[in-house]
């Protein structure tokens, strides 16, 4: 039996912004589930909702602050969660990494160099609780410099930093370095900094024992200019200590046969009751009720990177056809906007929703016909995951993840039973159009259509799957 520390700054259904929180909420519980012993640790933000109950575990010293761990666990399992309490830092209205107006929060350094001390801290058992992990594995930037400091002590840790989007790297000033005092031999440019400013991802991707990201296309793409912002020549350096693992999504959250969300479940054996969640999409965003109509769903962060541009400038001519669209999602205001004006142009055809609700997602999900995903790079994702799982078919872009979840629909692939969606190689509106008229000739053949609906919800996306793949890489260290 392993002793893991897993360490985040973000775990569902305790505190989520995307989906990172839905990774580090079920990967500790599927590694439990194989008889670990894992702890999860994490800030005590005041957004963070537990249903267990929390107690007081012990105090630390810590940068000459007091710090208090208290325990609590991750509902629905057995894995306990430590709960890092410094009020000064945490205790704030807002989200782990933006205030309530969404501006970053000007001591985003402070806060989390101090969460990283801390996880060291414990992962050395100094905080004397006569339980010594293992391996420590991080998350993203946030706790990037916990490999850092961690590869100055003796007798330490093996660890792993999982990267889930090379685009956010957490780069502050220089003069946070003195701020934070860092310990110097970690400043250097083969070390911490990067172009004279503080990296904390570097910390994780320079130190750590094995980096992982969450799926293998995009471990290989983070090693080239379009996708390693500047840190593809590291990347490349550390190939033989860098790999990718899909990351699986939670079944008993996303499952149309249970989901509590659902009005009309639904399964591989009673499929046609799906049509019944796409009536109640319908009339839930005041659209013409009408099964015959391919009905596209979207649900996402409003951002370039998920090719909300294309979409924007397909729509017009989408809009021309005879489909309807529904879109929850916030984001680029400016995206915002622009959707807000085309849902009013086109009230018969489309409705967007500013804004993210679960059950609603869990709506769109099941009762759309077609789910839009033309990301210009996507690390993992999950949404074509639960596409599948639900029958409804992705328009994806040929990057990262979507790459290896989604089978594209071909003569062949229909044969042997593998075709699950629409696959676009090039990030263009012209080649997210075409892979829509494809889909909607797809569409108007019943057998074809449900032959790739019952593909791709008889795929396995559990988390067991992946579970295995981090155990046996903690084992190799």
């Amino acid at each position: 039996m392993k002793k893991i520390l897993f360490v985040t700054s973000e775990a569902h259904p305790l505190i989520k912004t995307g989906g990172l929180a839905d990774v580090c909420g079920s990967l500790p519980k599927a590694i439990a589930e194989l008889n670990q012993d894992i702890r999860l640790i994490i800030p005590n933000y005041q957004a963070l909702k537990s249903s267990e109950s929390v107690r007081f575990l012990f105090s630390l010293r810590v940068d000459n602050r007091n710090i208090n761990i208290l325990e609590t666990k991750l509902p629905d399992s057995n894995v306990l969660v430590w709960l890092v309490d410094y009020p000064t830092f945490y205790n704030f209205p807002g989200n782990p990494y933006v205030d309530e107006f969404g501006e970053p929060w000007a001591n985003n350094a402070e806060r989390f160099a101090l969460f990283c001390r801390v996880v060291v801290e414990v992962a050395m058992d100094r905080a004397y609780q006569d339980w010594k992990p293992d391996v420590v594995h991080c998350n993203d930037w946030q706790c990037g410099l916990v490999p850092a400091l961690l590869s100055l002590e003796n007798n330490r840790p093996a660890t792993v930093f999982t990267i889930h989007n090379m685009a956010y790297q957490g780069l502050f000033p220089v003069s946070d370095v003195v701020l934070l005092n860092l310990p110097g031999q970690l400043w250097h440019p083969a070390g911490l900094e990067f172009h004279n400013r503080l990296s904390f991802i570097k910390g994780g991707l320079v130190y750590a024992d094995f980096v992982t990201t969450v799926s293998p296309t995009y471990a290989l793409e983070i090693q080239t200019p379009e996708y390693g912002y500047g840190l593809e020549g590291l990347l490349e350096y550390r190939k033989d200590s860098l790999g990718g693992i899909i990351n699986g999504v939670d079944l008993d959250q996303w499952d149309p046969k249970t989901d509590v969300y659902l009005s009309h479940k639904f399964s591989t054996k009673t499929l046609d009751k799906k049509r019944l969640n796409k009536a109640e999409l319908q009339a839930k965003f005041a659209l013409p009720i009408n099964d015959s109509v391919p009905l596209f769903g979207l649900i996402g962060r409003l951002v370039e990177q998920k090719g909300i541009d294309l979409i924007l400038e397909c729509l017009p001519e989408l809009m021309g056809m005879d489909v309807q669209f529904i879109l929850l999602g916030s984001g680029d205001k400016d995206f915002e906007k622009q959707l807000e004006e085309l849902a009013l142009q086109y009230p018969n055809k489309m409705a967007i929703k500013i804004g993210y609700d679960e059950s609603l997602a869990h709506l769109i999900e099941a009762g759309s016909d077609v789910f839009l995903m033309p990301s210009r790079f996507e690390p993992c994702g999950l949404n074509q995951m639960y596409s599948q799982r639900y029958g409804t078919i992705p328009i994806v872009r040929k990057t990262g993840g979507l790459a290896d979840t989604v089978t594209d629909t071909l003569p062949e692939t229909l044969l042997n039973n593998s075709a699950s969606g629409i696959v676009f190689n090039e990030a263009s509106a012209s080649s997210l159009l075409e892979a829509i008229k494809r889909t909607l000739i797809l569409y108007s053949v019943p057998d074809s259509w449900k032959k790739m609906q019952l593909n791709g919800m008889k795929k396995d996306f559990s988390w067991q799957k992946s579970a295995q793949e981090y155990l046996a890489l903690y084992d190799s260290l």
